[in-house]
């Protein structure tokens, strides 16, 4: 019986997508990927790349990213019929999405109008700030140390309990907001204690500290920051990467 496969390619170096995510590319019929702005390919069919077959049919397909609700369902349940439709002829169909489909994925919305109707099976990737903590040697939890994944989108208050409360605290698309979680870590005194890492595996990634910016940069979409309250493997930040 044919499949629906969620696929997370990893952050961004194409060398990071695990074994069982090259291999389920290599034996898919078609293949969904996001549709990049302007006709460009994006970033996670650039990454999975060097796996595609050649016989391999690739639907590009809009997923709205914010702005009204119902616009973003809609598309969503357009798109699920077709999937669907797709692996009832008999087709694998793949789906690729950035870093992990169970973090802050698109493809959770379109699982979900799909478990009734067809088998679904996601491949697992490496999260991006799993591979910032690896790529600058710092563990993000030890012992009974506490961690929170925050998006820089969430309300401004939520993400200053999370800094309050926690050991360590992930902000994910730190871009979106950041004046805003620049200013409540100056407060706090925390700026040297923030790693932000920019394309995190890529070509160009570019690891600063927090407090090697100012308040008003402007930042890549594709930047994480990693707080780190205790000096327990703490990076040694006069050796990060500029």
């Amino acid at each position: 019986m044919t499949k629906f496969w969620g696929i997370g390619v990893g952050p961004g170096d194409s060398d990071l997508l695990t074994l069982k995510a090259v291999q389920t590319i290599r034996q898919l019929d078609v293949l969904y990927t996001p549709q990049a702005h302007r006709g460009a390919t994006s970033v996670a069919e650039t990454i999975a790349k060097p796996y595609l077959p050649a016989d391999l049919t690739i639907k590009r397909r809009h997923f709205p990213m914010g702005g009204d609700w119902a616009i973003r369902a809609h598309q969503w349940q357009t798109i699920a019929a077709e999937i669907v439709a797709d692996v009832k002829a008999g087709q694998e169909v793949g789906f690729l999405t950035l870093g992990d489909p169970s973090i802050y994925s698109t493809y959770s919305y379109i699982v979900d109008l799909l478990h009734t109707q067809i088998d679904v099976v996601t491949i697992a990737g490496i999260s991006a700030y799993s591979q910032i903590a690896a790529s600058i040697s710092t563990p993000l939890v030890l012992d009974d140390e506490l961690l929170e994944i925050v998006p820089a989108t969430a309300p401004l208050e939520k993400i200053e309990t999370a800094i309050d409360q926690n050991d360590n605290v992930v902000i994910m698309k730190v871009a979106t907001r950041f004046t805003d979680v620049y200013n409540l870590l100056a407060q706090r005194d925390l700026l040297a204690q923030a790693t932000v890492v920019t394309n995190a595996s890529m070509a160009d990634e570019r690891i600063k500290t927090m407090a090697d910016y100012h308040p008003t940069d402007k930042l890549p979409y594709f930047t994480t920051l990693i707080l780190k309250h205790t000096t327990r493997g703490n990076p040694q930040h006069e050796n990060l990467k500029h």
